[in-house]
């Protein structure tokens, strides 16, 4: 099966929704219809899973950089930072 129609796939699907179980059914539907062997089908469940694995990653990276970056814009303190004033309020706490 060519990537493009592979690709067109994963779109259609919602890669992030991709469930084994749909993986399988997509797999069973295309090797009823002669479009893929059955050594193929299990190929290209592994490879969906593995994408929809690998896509799901990309994306959790992305939101947790964006969520970075607009914490820092609205200058928002990180758990650092409040560790840091913490300990030093501890040190000042503690020289009485």
């Amino acid at each position: 099966m060519s990537d493009l129609i592979k690709n067109i796939i994963l779109f259609g699907l919602g890669v992030l929704s991709l469930t084994q179980e749909k993986a399988e059914s997509l797999a069973k539907d295309l090797i009823k219809r002669g479009e893929l062997s059955e050594t193929e089908g299990a190929k290209f469940v592994k490879e969906l899973m593995e994408k929809s694995k690998k896509t799901g990653n990309e994306i959790e990276k992305k939101i947790e950089k964006t969520v970075e970056n607009t914490l820092k814009k609205l200058n928002v303190p990180t758990r650092k930072d409040l560790d840091e004033i913490k300990e030093k309020l501890d040190e000042l706490l503690n020289k009485k």
